[in-house]
């Protein structure tokens, strides 16, 4: 008979299902060709007035790092989004108004996933790829059974957090079937019974029950128990099954397989429909359903789960090119009644744990390449700059931004360059010890440098267009000489090394016997004249002192001093420090010491007697009584201007 049961509800299904028109769907209500969906409220059927949205945009400023409240979600709240506005090194976090960690608490960063808390479940996503610019985000359908609280883990400046969720709207009361129910599961908690009064009006019901709102064009559901109120022909007619008496009833034969092997799941009791006097399993029709117990939750495999290594995902590498560092979190974890807790890491010392860090490289660097040599310096004397092009070039060849490249290590494109001393004084040496002559007049000579000078004691004069003289006139007594152009040998050289010059005497003489006449130069001007000058080079000097003019002294009387410059210069006029410094002149000495004579100025008086006060009062500095009282002011500006010299 129970058989019998079956091949008619099969055999009715595929009736039905035959008589459906092509295309057709099930509406949200259950009912196959309805139209009805439901809203964003979860009515099914319903227009959104139902329901309020809420949602923002959190952008407060947060200086303190760590946590910080961003939003409440009430009870109820459905359709949840919280999400970051772009990627940042901020972690949000969720917490139950009991305190109670969701996700992310406790300083501990959990995984992305899913995970269960306030009557809902939460999907954490966290995306991980190099190129993407997404944040994190909290997403849920709801509802929420209870008020959830979302922090942010404050590390860097806040991108912004929109968010959204959906709560019901006042004095809303719904009948509509929820979006996720099935045919036949349980509406609000509880299941839907026919309304029968005893065994054989339910029997009837079963057989002569329509639904009230079906019409032409859409068509009920099966349900489990129920038939429609009229058979097609070629259906076999239904065999009525036993009717229940109390030689049947409800007997545990078990339970359930535990839901969890560890960590505390949950089973429930089996009930079937036996012979109560065989115990034999029979149909659960011969049982009153009215009477089956209700299946209830018992605990199981409470013992803890093993704890284990929950790895995180890798970050990204710290170099974008070349060999650089990634990391991940590894917690040790345990799971107990459907959650994943933290544990101490003595607790996974029976597993090798993974390693946190790891080298990477996402390409190979690029290097830098000089292109150029140096430019000239850019001044033709003193400190200047010179430059050369250098460029950051990939691996292939190709020219690319110099972040590419290792800035640590970039060559130098501009450096400093020094073109020696640009001209501001005149340095000399000392006169030559020899004349260029013998005898008669001769000249001795000098040299002359314009240099740049670094005196700061004193200011002195530029080079300007007053050069010194290189030659000076020395005679080293007269010389005894026919008609002719006579020339003596050539004198010494004027200087003992270096570039010098040498002299000889050129006179006209005449020839006469036993001596010579001198006569005038006109005399010979039709012969052509020796040359009396010509230079000579006896050797390098090697490094030799020079030095600038004195200074003018620092007072005209009572003792002051000058300066002057002196550097040890070699041949090429170059700096050196080959001078002997036994011979290096002074570089200061006094000057002016002789006593001050003030000027007696006639018309320099006092005018009245007590001027005496005047400059006790110190009214000198005032035009009116400098002239009133003039020698007694004068008389102490020479005092002071004294005793300043002297210290």
């Amino acid at each position: 008979m129970f058989v019998s049961y079956l091949i008619l509800t099969l055999l009715y299904s595929q009736t039905t299902v035959l008589a459906r028109p092509g295309g057709e769907s099930i509406g949200c209500d259950d009912y196959l060709g309805s139209d009805k969906v439901v809203d964003k409220c979860g009515i099914c059927g319903g227009d959104n007035t139902a329901c309020k949205v809420v949602s923002g945009v959190f952008k407060h400023t947060l200086t303190n790092l760590g946590y910080h409240k961003i939003v409440e979600i009430p009870e109820g709240a459905t359709k949840i989004n919280i999400t970051e506005m772009s990627k940042s090194n901020n972690y949000l976090a969720l917490r139950s108004r009991s305190g109670r960690s969701i996700i992310n608490g406790n300083w501990a960063i959990d995984r992305p996933g899913r995970y269960e808390g306030g009557g809902t479940m939460f999907t954490y996503k966290r995306p991980n790829e190099i190129s993407s610019t997404a944040g994190e985000s909290f997403l849920a359908d709801g509802p929420t059974n209870e008020i959830l609280d979302v922090y942010m883990i404050h590390q860097q400046p806040n991108p912004g957090i929109h968010y959204e969720y959906i709560i019901p709207g006042a004095n809303i009361i719904s009948s509509q079937l929820p979006a996720h129910r099935r045919p036949g599961e349980p509406f609000n908690g509880q299941l839907e019974v026919p309304d029968s009064t005893n065994e054989e009006d339910e029997d009837l019901q079963r057989e002569t029950d329509t639904n009230p709102e079906q019409s032409a064009g859409t068509f009920p559901v099966i349900q489990p128990g129920r038939f429609p109120s009229h058979q097609p022909e070629n259906q076999v007619p239904a065999v009525q099954p036993p009717r229940r008496n109390r030689d049947y009833n409800w007997k545990q034969i078990g339970t359930t397989e535990c839901t969890t092997t560890c960590g505390k799941g949950s089973q429930y009791p089996i009930f079937r429909c036996v012979n109560r006097i065989t115990h034999e399993e029979v149909s659960e029709s011969y049982c009153d359903t009215s009477t089956k117990p209700t299946p209830e939750e018992t605990a199981c495999n409470t013992f803890p789960c093993p704890a284990f290594w929950d790895i995180g995902e890798w970050s990204e590498c710290s170099k974008t090119c070349g060999l650089g560092m990634q990391h991940r979190q590894v917690l040790c974890r345990q799971i107990y009644a459907n959650r994943t807790l933290t544990v101490q890491l003595f607790r996974c010392h029976h597993l090798e744990k993974p390693e946190t860090t790891s080298t990477c490289q996402l390409k190979i660097c690029s290097e830098w390449q000089i292109r150029t040599e140096w430019t000239s310096c850019s001044v033709p004397c003193g400190v200047g700059q010179r430059t050369r092009d250098v460029k950051c070039v990939s691996n292939l060849g190709d020219i690319v931004d110099d972040e590419e490249c290792n800035m640590k290590l970039r060559p130098s494109d501009i450096e400093n360059c020094d073109m020696g001393p640009c001209a501001k004084s005149w340095f000399l040496t000392e006169w030559s010890d020899r004349c260029s002559a013998e005898c008669g007049d001769g000249i001795r000579t000098r040299s002359v440098v314009c240099m740049t000078n670094h005196v700061s004691s004193l200011p002195l004069e530029g080079c300007g267009n007053n050069q010194p003289s290189e030659t000076t006139p020395c005679n080293n007594g007269p010389c005894a000489g026919k008609v002719e152009w006579f020339a003596g040998s050539w004198s010494q050289c004027s200087i003992e090394c270096g570039s010098g010059t040498q002299q000889r005497e050129v006179i006209c003489v005449r020839k006469t016997e036993g001596s010579f006449d001198v006569l005038n130069p006109y005399e010979c001007s039709f012969l052509e004249r020796p040359a009396s000058q010509q230079s000579c080079y006896l050797k390098p000097c090697g490094a030799k002192w020079f030095n600038t003019e004195w200074s003018t002294c620092s007072k005209s009387c009572e003792g002051g001093f000058r300066v002057r410059e002196v550097r040890c210069l070699s041949d090429d006029m170059m700096p050196s420090n080959q001078c002997d410094p036994h011979f290096k002149p002074e570089e200061k000495e006094l000057c002016n010491s002789q006593d001050c004579i003030p000027e007696i100025d006639e018309n320099c008086k006092d005018k009245y007697y007590n001027c005496n006060v005047v400059v006790q009062a110190r009214l000198c500095v005032y035009t009116y009584y400098k002239t009133a009282c003039c020698a007694s002011c004068r008389r102490v500006a020479n005092r002071q201007s004294g005793f300043l010299g002297r210290r």
